[in-house]
């Protein structure tokens, strides 16, 4: 059965595969050739200790892939050199399988499928990325980092982690909420609110997309936090 779904990875690499960790962002996307069913992915770094900053990190890395069943899913987490490499290579690894049960945007010109319906109860997931217009670079941190302080301050907030394509510019925002009711209470007030309303009124973006999940398979290690 086709049912498109998605697997987020984030890796914090060890001090002795330093410079494995940096050709991931060079090289990385060779490794995803010929994978089955593989239908988009997005090979990411991180902000400074894994969070969402104009810092870069150099050991803490993401990789976000869409595949075209949950088979294929499972099949990547399972059994892919890919992900037994980031395994070998890191002192901390989390992986997720994820569902869409809402989504509006694109990424790279590319719109998920909505594969789930909300869940009545229970954790879920939110990933949210932009290409920021470099006139209004400037403006978007300012407003970004107050709102970062805030998820981390948040009730119900089980994991978060800045991600992007390119520093600056290409940003993403991935969280795991106890429930819907924590993440909207977060998302309809305070800075995170206030940052949004700034994004949309001043036109931000050349690209959004905002897309909620419903988790599963959630396991690993993240920021000293250990998940499943």
């Amino acid at each position: 059965m086709r049912n498109q779904t998605a697997v987020l990875v984030l890796v914090d690499i060890a001090p002795d595969s330093f410079l494995w960790g940096l050709s991931r962002y060079v090289i990385g996307r060779f490794s995803l050739r010929n994978i089955p069913g593989l239908q988009f992915f997005k090979v990411l770094g991180s902000g400074f200790e894994g969070g969402f900053s104009t810092k870069p990190s150099f050991h803490k890395q993401g990789l976000f892939c869409v595949f075209d069943s949950e088979q294929h899913a499972k099949q990547f987490r399972a059994h892919s050199t890919l992900v037994q490499s980031y395994l070998k290579h890191s002192r901390e690894f989390f992986a997720v399988t994820l569902n869409a049960f809402s989504t509006r945007g694109s990424w790279a010109n590319t719109q998920l499928d909505v594969t789930a319906h909300a869940p009545v109860s229970g954790p879920i997931a939110s990933l949210t990325r932009a290409s920021i217009k470099p006139l209004k670079a400037n403006a978007f941190w300012k407003n970004a980092q107050p709102a970062e302080v805030s998820i981390n301050q948040s009730e119900g907030v089980i994991l978060s982690a800045g991600l992007g394509e390119a520093p600056y510019l290409r940003q993403a925002t991935f969280t795991i909420w106890e429930d819907e009711t924590a993440l909207n209470a977060y998302a309809q007030q305070g800075a995170h609110l206030a940052a949004i309303k700034a994004a949309y009124g001043q036109q931000y973006f050349s690209e959004s997309m905002f897309t909620r999940f419903t988790p599963s398979e959630m396991e690993g290690t993240w920021r000293g936090k250990h998940y499943g």
